[in-house]
C-alpha cells in the first residue's frame, strides 16, 4: 500500500537547547489508522504540530499526499484535517456554520451536498441548527471532527480523541472512527488511553524522549513482545514460595491463595510444564489454572522504562 506520509530524519531543537525531536523516519499508510503512544513530553505534539505546519521543522523533511510540508505548505496543509484536544470553536455559532466557515478557510467553494454528508456522517444533522454551547460534550467533539473533515482531506489527525469524556462516549468515538476509516480517510491518533490503540489501530508507534523507540503491526507487537501469565490458584495456601521454585520467578498473590508465573511465549520451553511437574513433586496441589496474554499498556509500560533505563 502506497504511503501517505513520509517523514525522514526529522528533528526539532528549542532556543533551550531541548531537543523535541531527534531524527524522525516514518511513513504511514494510506487509509491505517495510526496510533502514536508516548509518555508527556516524549515529543508526540511536536511530531504533530510539524507534519501539519503549525510548527516549522528545524530538520529533515516531510511530505503529505505528495506535497512538501515547506515548499507546497498549502498543498500539504489541504491534505489534512486536524482535530486539537482541545474544543476551540465559537460557542454562539450554529453548527452548520461553524462547518461551512471550516471548509471555506482552506478555500473550498461552498458545497452544501458535502455539509450535509459530513453532519449525517457524525450524527449531527439533526443538530445542525443548534448553537455549539446547547451541545453535550461527545457532540461538541464531532463537531470538531466535522470542521476538520468539512475539507475532505486525505489524512485526520486526532490529538487525544477521547481525552474528558466518559467510557459511554469513548466508545462511540472508537466507532466513529472506525467509520471514517471506511470511508478511506487515513487516521492518525494520539493517545493517553492504551485500550484506545489496541482497540482501533492497525500499526501503533512508540516515541519517548524525541526518539521512536518502536513502529509495529500491533498484531505483531504484542505476539513479539506479549507475554503470558499463568494464574495458579492453590487447593490450600502458602506463607511464601518454597526455595526449590525460585527458578521459575514465581510470586504468590491473593493472600497465598494463588500462584504468579511469567512466561515467554516465543520460548522453545515456556517452562510451564516442568513448573507443574514440581508443584506435584513438592505436593503442593492446585485447583485451577488461568492464562492471560499481556496487553498492549504491559508492553507500551515495558518499552518506555526500558528507553528510560538505558
Amino acid at each position: 500500500m502506497a504511503s501517505i506520509i513520509t517523514i525522514s530524519g526529522l528533528t526539532k531543537s528549542y532556543a533551550s537547547g531541548f531537543q523535541a525531536l531527534k531524527g524522525i523516519d516514518l511513513s504511514i499508510e494510506e487509509g491505517e489508522i495510526f496510533a502514536l503512544l508516548g509518555p508527556n513530553g516524549a515529543g508526540k505534539t511536536t511530531l504533530i504540530s510539524i507534519v501539519c505546519g503549525n510548527v516549522r521543522p528545524g530538520g529533515g523533511s516531510v511530505s503529505v499526499a505528495g506535497h512538501d510540508i515547506v515548499r507546497d505548505y498549502r498543498g500539504a496543509r489541504s491534505a489534512i484535517g486536524l482535530v486539537p484536544q482541545e474544543l476551540s470553536t465559537d460557542q454562539f455559532e450554529r453548527v452548520i456554520d461553524t462547518v461551512a466557515f471550516s471548509r471555506g478557510l482552506f478555500g473550498k467553494p461552498r458545497n452544501d451536498a458535502t455539509i450535509e454528508k459530513v453532519l449525517r456522517d457524525l450524527s449531527l444533522w439533526d443538530k445542525r441548527h443548534n448553537r455549539i454551547l446547547e451541545l453535550s460534550g461527545g457532540m461538541k467533539r464531532r463537531v470538531m471532527i466535522a470542521k476538520a473533515l468539512s475539507h475532505e482531506p486525505r489524512v485526520l489527525f486526532l490529538d487525544e480523541p477521547t481525552a474528558g469524556v466518559d467510557v459511554e462516549l469513548r466508545r462511540d468515538m472508537w466507532k466513529l472512527i472506525g467509520e471514517l476509516r471506511q470511508t478511506g480517510v487515513t487516521i492518525i491518533l494520539t493517545t493517553h488511553y492504551i485500550e484506545e490503540a489496541e482497540e482501533m489501530a492497525d500499526r501503533v508507534g512508540v516515541i519517548n524522549k524525541g526518539e521512536l523507540v518502536l513502529v509495529e503491526d500491533k498484531d505483531a507487537l504484542m505476539r513479539k513482545l506479549g507475554k503470558k501469565t499463568l494464574t495458579i490458584t492453590l487447593s490450600e495456601p502458602l506463607p511464601d514460595v518454597p526455595g526449590e521454585l525460585a527458578e521459575w520467578g514465581v510470586s504468590l498473590k491473593a493472600e497465598g491463595n494463588e500462584m504468579e508465573y511469567l512466561f515467554d511465549t516465543r520460548a522453545e520451553r515456556t517452562g510451564v510444564s516442568s513448573l507443574l511437574r514440581k508443584l506435584g513433586d513438592l505436593g503442593i496441589a492446585y485447583k485451577d489454572l488461568n492464562t492471560q496474554q499481556s496487553s498492549l499498556e504491559d508492553i507500551f509500560v515495558s518499552l518506555v522504562h526500558r528507553e528510560q533505563a538505558a
